[in-house]
C-alpha cells in the first residue's frame, strides 16, 4: 500500500528531526506484544539535487534505452526489503511544483505505476 504525505515548515524548523524521531520511536516499539508497531526503514532523497530524468528515469533518444531513476531504484529496493519492516521513502528538500506534480501522478488513486 502506498501513501503520500507532506511534512512542511520553514527551513531549519526541525522537520527531518521530527520524522527521524517518529521512525526511531516506532522502531523501538517493534517488539511490543500488541503487534501494532514495526521497524521502519527510511530512504532519504533530495529531489532538487538531481535532474527530473535522474530522479524518475529517462528514455535515451539515441540508444532507445530506458534508464531507471534514483526513485525507481529506491522503490525496487524497498519493495524487495524485509516485509516485516515498514518502508518509508522520503524526499527531503524544497518543494518544487514539477516534481511534486510527478509524485502526485505516481501516488494517484489507481495505485498503478
Amino acid at each position: 500500500v502506498r501513501h503520500g504525505l507532506m511534512l512542511v515548515g520553514e527551513t531549519f524548523s526541525g522537520k527531518t528531526k521530527v520524522l527521524n524521531t517518529l521512525r526511531n520511536a516506532l522502531t523501538s516499539l517493534k517488539d511490543d506484544p500488541s503487534g501494532l508497531y514495526a521497524a521502519v526503514a527510511l530512504y532519504t532523497l533530495n529531489p532538487k539535487s538531481i535532474t527530473m530524468g535522474q530522479l524518475y528515469g529517462q528514455f535515451d533518444d539515441i540508444s532507445h534505452e530506458w534508464t531507471d531513476g534514483v526513485l525507481a531504484v529506491t522503490y525496487r529496493v524497498a519493495a524487495t526489503a524485509n516485509p516485516v519492516e515498514r518502508q518509508w521513502v522520503m524526499f527531503d528538500g524544497p518543494v518544487d511544483a514539477i516534481w511534486i506534480e510527478n509524485m502526485n501522478t505516481v501516488l494517484d488513486d489507481n495505485k498503478k505505476l
